[in-house]
């Protein structure tokens, strides 16, 4: 039986968390590098939610407030961990958080290859917008 703890990602997670994403998470982003997790935690210390099994990251969801909109990303499970309940925890705890700033809804982000990730998706609760398309524009130095 595992003891999963559900916290907020402290900035000495960073490395720890860049590695779990490289096993786990799906596709890589312009923003993975220590400076881009600190960055986000330096603006938002609750937006980056970890499931830790003793010392040992199993879990991730950025839940991403603005104000605005509840945006989600990096919904990841290591492969060992999953279908044990851990995204859904995270989700929820994601879920609660926005719930407690004023959220009305929750938008995903994810990759239209992820079939696996759909399937979690819909399971949550989560409906496809096929409406809306992501528009992306990288910034360079």
């Amino acid at each position: 039986m595992i003891d999963i703890q559900i916290r907020a990602a402290a900035p000495t997670d960073a490395d720890a968390v860049l590695s779990f994403w490289r096993e786990a998470a799906e596709g890589t982003s312009i923003s993975d590098d220590v400076d881009g997790v600190k960055r986000l935690l330096a603006r938002d210390p609750e937006a980056l939610i970890l499931a830790v099994d003793g010392d040992v990251i199993v879990g991730s969801v950025i839940a991403g407030w603005d104000g605005w909109r509840a945006s989600l990303y990096r919904l990841a499970v290591l492969p060992s961990h999953r279908r044990r309940g851990i995204s859904k925890t995270l989700l929820r705890a994601a879920e609660e958080r926005f719930a407690t700033l004023g959220g009305r809804r929750a938008d995903a982000m994810v990759l239209e290859a992820n079939e696996r990730a759909h399937q979690a998706w819909t399971a949550a609760g989560y409906e496809r917008q096929d409406s809306w398309r992501r528009w992306v524009k990288p910034f360079t130095g």
